[in-house]
């Protein structure tokens, strides 16, 4: 027996795809663990999912009518799942330090300029109660949950963006990556240099914010000159588009000094322009707020109000985080025992699973599971994957068969201990049409505010969903390797 599941979804529908399967999704709300269970008589393949090929001939394809599902709007950036984001920020802020803690690794952390020159990467894997819970409910021998690919680059100075401090080498290593935690230092230590000679964090983040702008200058330019020579002088009537869609660019960026992540009503046409380019500020960026110790106890700091306030007038919309390099230095080396005590004396917690979460939805991914004896894992999909495309990730085959859906509550699975309890607990169950296939995984990473957090969030609906396939497993008949309905065992 396998479990099935995935990640909070809205108005998504994960329907029955074997004979005598369930899969699950949520339909009518954002989900945060579906669950589906199949029997086989037949299974040797790695994690145990061979798929029966007569059960697989019991499959209808049943599409959505044409504008049941809503219009997904494009994203930018780089398509794919293996996707990085980028610890970005002045020298000696504390972003090996960050990163450090962030990995458990031992990068470079020294007190001087450019202590990193070749960029340190590494994979951290996603804090998810959901994975937590399927591993303890099944005992896996395999445990694979989602991670998120961190990269910590070099500092950059002012002048970055024209060689200096090895600023073009550093610039390159920004360009690799897929969006960008940019780290600013809003402590005193006299014992710690700043590059600039006095901490300011607003104006460090002008800095980088400067620098980045100022590559994408130089990077828009040659792309105008090679279109205008062929699309406008040449008569290249297919390139003209293309032609005036970077010369918008080049005007937001250029002349209005904006980052190209600032304006939001890019059309389909230019963000396909602008995904085929990748300007730098394009990019997601969320701030990472580097506080004392002490200041991260009692929740106050002189900048961060003036930091929070730039950003909501420039970058709005962008997570703001404060928290602090040293405290999570020393929880990293408690106990649990040691770390309960220190949480609970302060009244604060480490910052660093809220970071992650939301370094993980900048990159515009998301992750549902599959879970039983032989493994629990979770599968990385692009933010907007179909849900038929997202079970197809597992096998080709399970990209059919989708009707409806079967709706309950996480919390209540996990009180109720099962899914048939669920079932026959009055007001815990229900059935969903398939209104929309669009699967939403890990899409709100500040699922609840933090001790020290400066941006509102909301609490996620926990939603768990099984599907019915076109095959109606009531029916009784099926191929004779038989794959049959069935609950968490």
């Amino acid at each position: 027996m396998w479990t099935f599941a995935l990640t909070k979804a809205t108005e998504a529908v994960f329907g029955e795809l074997l004979h005598n399967s369930r899969v699950t999704l949520d339909s009518g709300g954002r989900l945060q663990l579906a669950c589906v269970a199949l029997s086989c008589v037949s299974h040797n393949a790695v994690g145990g999912l061979e798929l029966v090929g007569r059960a697989l001939s019991c499959l209808r394809s049943m599409p959505p009518k044409k504008g049941d599902a809503p219009k997904q709007p494009p994203l930018i950036g780089r398509f794919g799942t293996s996707l990085k984001i980028g610890i970005v920020g002045l020298p000696n802020v504390g972003k090996s330090t960050f990163f450090n803690v962030l990995t458990s690794s031992q990068a470079d952390a020294e007190n001087f300029p450019f202590c990193t020159i070749n960029p340190n990467e590494s994979r951290v894997p996603i804090p998810d109660e959901r994975w937590e819970f399927l591993c303890q409910y099944h005992k896996p021998a395999s445990k694979i949950p989602a991670f998120l690919n961190v990269v910590d680059i070099a500092g950059l100075v002012k002048g970055a963006h024209s060689g200096q401090g090895l600023g073009n080498a550093f610039l390159s290593h920004i360009s690799a990556c897929d969006a960008i935690f940019h780290l600013t230092r809003a402590f005193e230590d006299e014992d710690i240099i700043h590059v600039e000679g006095n901490v300011d964090p607003v104006r460090d983040i002008e800095i980088i914010h400067e620098e980045l702008r100022l590559k994408d200058e130089e990077l828009i330019m040659p792309i105008i000159d090679k279109l205008e020579k062929v699309a406008v002088r040449g008569g290249d009537k297919k390139l003209k588009p293309e032609y005036d869609i970077i010369c918008k660019i080049k005007s937001w960026v250029m002349d209005e000094k904006k980052h190209v992540r600032f304006y939001h009503e890019w059309n389909d046409k230019e963000i396909e322009v602008l995904n085929k380019h990748l300007f730098l500020t394009s990019k997601p960026m969320i701030y990472l707020v580097n506080l004392s110790e002490k200041d991260y106890i009692r929740k106050k700091n002189k900048w961060l109000a003036k930091i929070k306030e730039w950003v909501d007038m420039h970058d709005p919309g962008a997570l703001v985080i404060p928290f602090s390099g040293a405290a999570e230095l020393k929880i990293q080396d408690m106990n649990d025992e040691e770390k309960q005590k220190y949480t609970e004396e302060n009244k604060t917690q480490s910052a660093l699973p809220k970071m992650i979460k939301s370094g993980y939805a900048a990159l515009q991914l998301e992750y549902f599971f599959t879970a039983g004896p032989d493994e629990v894992r979770a599968w990385t999909i692009r933010k907007g994957t179909k849900a038929p495309q997202a079970a197809g990730k597992i096998h080709t085959d399970f990209e059919k068969g989708f009707i409806m859906a079967e709706v309950m509550k996480f919390q209540d699975f996990k009180e109720e201990g099962s899914e048939t309890a669920v079932k026959t607990s009055y007001g815990k169950f229900r059935l969903a049409p398939m209104t929309s296939i669009s699967v939403s995984g890990l899409n709100d990473a500040t699922s609840g505010p933090e001790p020290n957090d400066v941006n509102s969030s909301s609490s996620p609906t926990d939603d768990i969903t099984s599907g019915h396939r076109a095959n109606d497993p009531t029916s009784g008949s099926g191929p004779s390797d038989d794959i049959t309905s069935s609950v968490l065992p």
